[in-house]
């Protein structure tokens, strides 16, 4: 593995986050539409948007990418809304880069809360087993909520 650098997203950058989206299986088609928007939105009106969007670059490609913004109607809660790392990029610690990124400027911004949905299904094992070894807490399951059979399970984590 090269050197990896984490920067925010450009629009040249936004081809490359969209194929991994659509060649990472967890992620349904109508997800890929919403996070392409968000991006948009990103691009668009970056201070405006809500959204923060960055990509890791390892030796001058992209390798994944981590998209957060603030809860609305909350006091320093945060909502995690997106990371994905390429396929042939995982298990060379990028997802754990991003996600400390993100927990670190999220901190930065007087973040003190950190929650993410991600689904109960068997394809997301891999998924919660991730968000658990960097100490997020399950806080809830429920039952059916995606669909019938897809559960929505939440994680936090306190940071500060």
């Amino acid at each position: 593995m090269g050197t990896t650098s984490v920067r925010p997203i450009t629009i040249k950058d936004k081809t490359h986050v969209m194929h991994i989206l659509k060649n990472t299986p967890e992620f349904l088609p109508p997800e890929v539409i919403v996070a392409g928007e968000l991006i948009d939105a990103f691009l668009e009106e970056e201070k405006s948007s809500g959204y923060h969007i960055y990509v890791a670059d390892m030796d001058g490609e992209i390798a994944g990418y981590v998209c957060y913004g603030d809860t609305p109607l909350t006091e320093a809660t945060w909502d995690l809304y997106w990371i994905a790392v390429a396929n042939d990029k995982q298990g060379f610690g990028i997802g754990r880069i991003l996600m400390k990124h993100a927990e670190d400027d999220i901190q930065r911004m007087q973040g003190r809360l950190i929650m993410v949905e991600t689904s109960g299904k068997a394809e997301y094992n891999k998924t919660r087993r991730f968000y658990e070894r960097l100490d997020y807490q399950k806080v809830c399951q429920i039952p059916d909520y995606y669909a019938p059979g897809d559960d929505l399970v939440l994680y936090s984590k306190r940071i500060g």
